[in-house]
């Protein structure tokens, strides 16, 4: 402003110079020809005020509350925590709609280039835009104690669901009966979640297509999980291979493609057909707390795309390498992760119980579950907490952004996997559910009931999308499991 005045001032004297010295202006044109200066100075203004504004929308903080530590852990833990109903899609909306549409902490379009980074990170997004929310206004610390207050009441009722499953015994007919009715609804939610997550994960960002590049990825991934190639070989070659694609260099994609192939006739020559536990790194080959920590923290750094990602290595790790984790209890946890509030990486929580408890009785289950919890959510921690801006500029490098594109179209396939072999086990009757050895009849029809309640769930999955809908299956499947399994 002080620029437009100083500037209009010195406009006048030249004016009056000119009428002075015989100006042939009219004192009404000369008039109109200051208000036309005046108007363009101020529409100059206005424009570069527009400018600054819309840079500043993705830097401005000035309408984020400075509260302190207490006071944020409490906001963090009553509006976000104890609700997170609903898996990810229901907990950031709530977190949009509470701090971005209604208390207006920053813009949408920052909020939307926040997300885009947080989506490509491992580790549950709605606990990252916590923490990074908590980081806006308390700093570093205010980041740690948001995550906290949005993970904290979700782990504290996965451990009392632990305790009480423990309590509950696992030879009682009647736990048994809810939990055997739940396991296919369970496989049905990760069917559907693969869907979801592949509806996002094969599409082109630039052409805002289905890229056939990242369904290939998808269904190779799904191939090799089932030649038993280990999966971190196809993430980290579907993540090179999309990588040269993306940059137009086909011919080396198409050789690395079957190079893969050709690698593993030859080891299958020589060493014969991988075993099951070939898909595993070995790392938790018994629940000693180290081993739980370590367990948790590769499958936390593995989980792009949400918790479903993390399922298959803790699947592999636990129920078929390590062998401390039957299959059906491995199914329960996800059970009951589906209906706390909390991100469904929860369900981890629940592992390191069994774990421990399998390892040194009900002290060591305890601890566990917090070493593995610890252990899952410390890369989303890591990632949020040490530098956003360190990450957007990741992100806006080609290459990588071509990598994690890759990387998450491998991983469908990966979850495709899961979600048969869920299913498989959910239909089955293992014979140390019930103490007597059931007629081949009664297990033909407990296997046909499960597959009813397979196809029924995934009919209501599809048709109502309200994020209570798990909560509701699961409380259903429990009662209907009285009346066909007990």
């Amino acid at each position: 402003m002080a620029t437009i005045v100083e500037s209009s001032r010195s406009s006048t004297p030249v004016s009056g110079s000119n009428a002075n010295s015989g100006d042939c202006r009219s004192p009404k044109n000369d008039l109109e020809a200051q208000q036309t200066t005046a108007c363009s100075e101020e529409t100059s203004q206005s424009t570069n005020l527009q400018d600054i504004s819309s840079d500043q929308g993705l830097q401005d903080n000035s309408n984020v509350p400075h509260l302190s530590l207490p006071r944020l852990f409490w906001f963090f833990f009553y509006n976000f925590g104890l609700f997170a109903w609903g898996g990810p899609v229901a907990q950031i909306s709530m977190i949009k709609q509470h701090l971005v549409l209604k208390e207006k902490w920053i813009t949408l379009p920052r909020f939307q280039r926040v997300f885009a980074v947080y989506q490509i990170l491992p580790g549950p997004e709605a606990a990252e835009l916590c923490m990074f929310f908590g980081c806006l206004s308390a700093g570093r610390l205010g980041g740690i104690v948001a995550g906290l207050a949005f993970i904290l009441p979700g782990f504290l009722l996965m451990l009392l669901a632990s305790y009480l499953y423990f309590l509950a015994g696992l030879e009682n007919i009647y736990v048994n009966g809810s939990f055997r009715a739940i396991q296919p609804m369970v496989s049905a939610m990760i069917l559907r979640a693969t869907h979801k997550i592949a509806d996002h994960s094969v599409f082109n960002h630039n052409t805002r297509k289905i890229d056939p590049y990242l369904v290939i990825a998808g269904l190779c991934t799904a191939l090799n999980s089932a030649l038993r190639i280990n999966i971190f070989i196809s993430l980290g070659l579907y993540g090179v291979i999309y990588s040269f694609i993306s940059h137009g260099k086909r011919i080396i994609a198409l050789c690395l493609f079957i190079l893969q192939y050709v690698v593993y006739a030859i080891y299958v020559v020589f060493r014969g057909v991988p075993s099951p536990v070939s898909l595993a790194l070995g790392i938790a080959k018994t629940p000693f707390l180290p081993n739980l920590f370590a367990l948790g923290l590769v499958a936390g750094s593995l989980s792009f795309g949400g918790a479903y990602t993390a399922i298959p290595f803790i699947q592999v790790e636990a129920v078929l390498k390590g062998g401390w984790l039957p299959a059906r209890i491995f199914l329960d946890g996800i059970a009951i992760g589906n209906i706390l509030p909390a991100p469904l990486v929860i369900f981890a929580t629940f592992v390191g119980f069994q774990g421990g408890l399998a390892d040194d009785g009900l002290g060591t289950a305890f601890a566990g579950a917090v070493v593995i919890t610890i252990g899952m959510f410390f890369p989303c921690f890591l990632f949020t907490i040490a530098g956003h801006d360190l990450l957007e500029k990741l992100v806006r490098n080609k290459f990588l952004s071509a990598f994690f594109d890759g990387l998450c179209g491998a991983v469908i396939g990966m979850i495709a996997i899961i979600a048969v072999q869920t299913l498989h086990s959910s239909l089955l009757v293992s014979d140390s559910m019930t103490a007597p050895v059931l007629p081949q009849s009664v297990t033909n029809a407990e296997s046909a009931s499960a597959a009813v309640l397979y196809v029924v769930a995934l009919a209501v999955l599809y048709k109502f999308t309200n994020k209570y809908t798990p909560l509701i299956l699961v409380a259903v499947g429990a009662i209907a499991g009285q009346f066909l399994f007990v």
